[in-house]
């Protein structure tokens, strides 16, 4: 942290140096620079329409981009802003000096009234070009019209109200149709329902403008030169198109609630805010004497809408007895009031006028200013010229003012998408929380600044509050990027720190128990957030120590298991000798390194509780890995503690079925020193193959042998095959035993008479019992009478043996006679033989002259050749060439070898007196006679037909053309 410090010091002493320059190039204190390359836009931007109109104009209204302007006497002039390169002109056709007293538009564009100066009113649709006068409205000089906005469409106004200029307020309909426009007076009717009176008696109806709120409750406003009246009532749902008269009549015998100015202007205007089309106005503001009532709209008020009420007076230059204002229209943040000679925009939140724009003289007085509700447009004219405002970017800052008003969750509302002024609400908000002493609050604003961390965290320091600091660095470290490792590094162990000194105060306080709970839990929650983990599990060795300097075990065990650093955990409780609580970690996170690590000091303690978390582990624990802990356990414990090993034991062998050596060699030891009942079923159950036997049988041998267990050692030794010994030590416990080894080796009868002649010894000399002896000649029938007989002694009579003598005897003779009759069988045989081999030589067949070759289909008489029993005929060279190719190795090589001894016996001899029995000498010296030759070719080449023999069988996956030879074979046939 020092660093931090003398960071911050330095920081100090350098913010005098720089301060003149940073305000110079436009760097505020929160970091952000303030890039702006050019001047920013007006939020009222003026444009002169280029238009010259013929006339003066005397009236102009605009509503849904459809503009009317009265010329003149006579002329009335349509643009739809859309087209604006074609307007339409209408004439009034008035031959009297009537005229344009006032123009009212409703919200479509659809509908025009042209109130005349003669008390008379004129209507003209936008669809038709001929003006309608209305006969039912004549005689009363319209002031104001409030249009019905919920059922009026194109062709009917539906139910509205029209106020005038003796204070009436009357309820009519215009509606024309297609079929019958000029037969017909589009007035539907006329009828008044109120009269609107000041203290003097009736009073011009300035404006009226009509809302309907929640649950068809209807809101009508109405306004004369000092007061502001409003009529609320419901109107029967399905009875909307009859009118407002219910509304009315509820006010017959008392005043309607209204507001009342003392100054007048001589009349009176209302401005109203609607932010999307076909919605709800959401504020309004009235022109009157005394300034500016400005509020807002509840619709969910009973009696009246108004609310958040103000006045707003009017600027210090502005006279209302010289210069006063003529119109008002409002936007979301300001309202703009029209002059003779300008216009001035004062703001809504604090009453400031932020814009002025003077007109010149050449241009005449200003008129009239009016909005388009629907595209948010501000049209002025005067009797020559025509203006329109645009208006951008309205909001832009509002979020000052709004600051300035300490209302800044409106401020950052206003300022969301601009990062720098965010910035700058932010630390006005922090520094006001901070002066309040609402330090939790102004942590979490300071954490979204951009102001220096060092100084903000010497601020709460200085005032000692150790848990807002805390609060500003957990949101200052969970708005860091992945990027920023260092200084994540040194939140989160700053953060640690503080933690542990908190929960350390607590903890002995007992006053302080709930605080303490929450601040715990808190940490936990800072320790196992996952935000942190890469940070924490990084630098987990530094918060090892911090934990450990301030001795908080618990927490300290609550990391490691985050951490996922079960060793840690689990030597810990080790140490504590909490051996349940270790084996119930190793349990849950089922670590196999963990268990061969911890189980030798566990089994001491818990030996059953941790050979069940062995057993839980099924295959995924490595019994040779155990094998140390349960041979230290199972040298220092008792018989009944070593079952638990013996248990695990056959775990593995008989249900994991583990096949390693030293798991099976473990348990035989085991069952060699505890259990000899169930080493013998061990044993028996593991077989006698030895190559599916899993223990090493010398090993078992030498163990058992250790112990005394003869029947155990008897059954290796026949596993082992060594059947002289098992019969041996058998021959000591039990002669049964032995008889049972005895006939073990079947394929031995050699083996087998020696191994029960040991037996009858043992029986006639050991035993002395001749009976026995007797029953061994009957048991193996090996064994003869006069094999045995040597070993009685020299006393014993002969009548034990008479019985056994003369069965030997018989089996004697029996023998004889069957290998009599197996001769006769064999001279037979014999016989048959020889006469079949005198009927093969014989046997012939015969070739007709026209038969040919089977395999070159030439005739077969031209050339030596073949005769199969199947009826196949071979040329001897074709057969040759066919068998060949498909004879074993040393085949061929014969074949070629006695085809070479056969030419070498056909060629002559170079002695013409070569004598007569040259091959009689021949034969006589070792060599072969030509004959003999020609008999072991055809052994060779004529031993089956090759086509209906094994070879024609094993040739038939070879593919018909050689591969090696495909290609040659493929660009033959190209």
């Amino acid at each position: 942290m020092a660093s931090i410090l003398d960071e911050y010091e330095d920081s100090l002493h350098r913010s005098a140096a720089v301060q003149q320059s940073r305000a110079s190039v436009g760097i505020p204190h929160s970091g952000y620079v303030n890039a702006r390359l050019e001047k920013e836009t007006p939020i009222f931007n003026k444009q002169r329409i280029d238009f010259a109109p013929p006339e003066k104009i005397n009236s102009l209204v605009v509503s849904s981009n459809q503009l009317c302007m009265s010329l003149g006497k006579d002329t009335l002039l349509r643009i739809d802003l859309g087209k604006p390169d074609e307007p339409n002109q209408v004439e009034l056709g008035r031959k009297d000096e009537a005229k344009v007293y006032k123009m009212f538009l409703d919200h479509t564009g659809s509908h025009l009234l042209i109130a005349l100066n003669t008390s008379e009113c004129l209507y003209l649709n936008r669809s038709v070009q001929k003006v309608r006068a209305l006969s039912r409205w004549k005689g009363h000089l319209i002031e104001s019209v409030g249009w019905n906005k919920f059922l009026g469409s194109e062709t009917n106004t539906g139910p509205i109200l029209v106020g005038t200029a003796q204070g009436q307020i009357y309820e009519a309909e215009i509606s024309v149709s297609e079929g019958s426009l000029f037969s017909t007076n589009p007035d539907q009717y006329f009828r008044q329902v109120y009269t609107l009176e000041e203290e003097s008696g009736p009073a011009p109806v300035c404006c009226l403008e009509i809302e309907r709120g929640i649950e068809g409750k209807f809101f009508i406003i109405a306004t004369t030169r000092k007061r502001l009246f409003q009529f609320v009532g419901k109107v029967p749902e399905g009875t909307e198109q009859q009118g407002f008269s219910s509304i009315f009549a509820m006010h017959a015998d008392h005043l309607p609630s209204f507001r009342e100015f003392p100054a007048n202007l001589g009349f009176s205007e209302i401005a109203f805010y609607t932010p999307k089309l076909r919605s709800n106005p959401r504020s309004f503001a009235w022109m009157m004497g005394n300034g500016v009532l400005y509020g807002t709209l509840d619709y969910s008020r009973p009696d009246s809408i108004l609310s958040d009420e103000r006045v707003w007076v009017y600027p210090p230059d502005i006279d209302i007895t010289v210069n006063k204002p003529i119109s008002i229209v409002l936007t979301q943040f300001h309202f703009l009031l029209l002059l003779p000679d300008r216009v001035k925009a004062v703001c809504t939140l604090n009453g400031q006028v932020v814009f002025q724009d003077l007109f010149l003289e050449k241009f005449g007085l200003l008129t009239r200013m009016i909005k388009d509700p629907t595209v948010q447009q501000i049209w002025i004219h005067t009797e020559k010229v025509v203006f329109r405002y645009h208006v951008q970017r309205e909001s832009r800052d509002v979020w000052k003012m709004y600051m300035n008003m300490n209302k800044f969750d409106l401020a950052k509302e206003y300022c969301k998408d601009r990062p720098e002024c965010l910035d700058i609400v932010l630390a006005k908000e922090a520094e006001h929380c901070f002066q309040n002493k609402r330090y939790l609050d102004s942590a979490k604003c300071y954490a979204l600044t951009q102001n220096y961390f060092e100084e903000i965290a010497l601020k709460f320091i200085e005032a000692k509050q150790e848990e807002a600091l805390m609060e500003f660095l957990i949101k200052k470290l969970s708005n860091l990027k992945p990027s920023e490792k260092t200084q994540t590094t040194l939140l989160t162990t700053w953060l640690t720190e503080l933690y542990l000194n908190w929960l350390g105060i607590l903890e002995g306080d007992p006053s302080q128990r709930n605080l303490y709970l929450d601040t715990r839990e808190k940490f936990r929650t800072f320790l196992s957030s996952p935000k942190n983990k890469d940070c924490l599990f990084n630098n987990r060795a530094s918060i090892y120590e911090l934990l450990a300097s301030h001795g908080d075990t618990e927490h300290m065990v609550y990391f490691a298991v985050i951490m996922q650093d079960y060793e840690r955990v689990v030597a810990h409780h080790c140490q504590h000798d909490e051996y349940d609580e270790a084996l119930n970690v190793l349990s849950r996170h089922r670590d196999e390194k963990l268990f061969y690590k911890f189980s030798p000091v566990l089994i001491q303690h818990i030996p059953k509780k941790v050979v069940d978390a062995w057993i839980s582990m099924g295959s995924r624990l490595d019994a040779r890995n155990l094998i140390p802990a349960l041979v230290n356990y199972s040298q220092s414990a008792s018989t009944q503690q070593i079952n638990e090993a013996i248990r695990y034991m056959e775990f593995c062998v008989y249900q994991l079925e583990e096949t390693q050596q030293a798991i099976h060699n473990y348990l035989l030891s085991l069952y060699a020193l505890c259990r000899p009942d169930s080493l013998l079923s061990y044993l028996e159950q593991a077989g006698t193959n030895p190559n599916r036997i899993h223990y090493d049988l010398k090993y078992a041998l030498r163990l058992c042998a250790e112990h005394g267990h003869h029947h155990a050692c008897v059954h290796i030794y026949k596993v082992m095959e060594l059947y002289e010994e098992a019969v041996d030590l058998a021959l000591q416990v039990d002669v049964d035993l032995a008889k049972s080894c005895a006939d073990l080796p079947e394929d031995d009868e050699e083996l087998r008479k020696k191994l029960w002649l040991k037996i009858a010894r043992h029986v006639v000399q050991e035993e002395k019992d001749v009976k026995k002896a007797m029953a061994c000649l009957s048991s193996c029938a090996l064994l003869k009478i006069e094999d045995v007989l040597p070993f009685f002694p020299d006393f014993v009579t002969i009548d034990h043996f008479k019985e056994a003598i003369c069965n030997s005897l018989e089996d004697y003779n029996k023998h004889i006679e069957e290998l009599k009759r197996e001769m006769e069988e064999a001279t037979q045989s014999a016989k048959r033989i020889r006469e079949d081999i005198q009927e093969m030589r014989n046997k012939y067949g015969s070739v007709e002259p026209q038969e040919k070759c089977a395999a070159c289909d030439f005739p077969l008489l031209n050339r030596p050749f073949y005769l199969f029993l199947c009826g196949h005929m071979f040329h001897y060279d074709c057969l040759l060439q066919a068998v060949f190719p498909n004879l074993p190795a040393y085949k061929q090589a014969k074949l070629e070898d006695l085809q070479k001894k056969l030419a070498a016996t056909s060629q002559p001899s170079k002695s013409h007196h070569r004598p007569k029995d040259a091959d009689t000498i021949s034969l006589g010296k070792g060599q072969q006679s030509r004959e003999q030759i020609k008999a072991d070719i055809d052994d060779l080449v004529a031993a089956e037909c090759v086509y209906c023999g094994e070879l024609m069988i094993r040739s038939i996956d070879k593919p018909f053309i050689d591969p090696q030879k495909y290609e040659e074979e493929m660009q033959s046939w190209l």
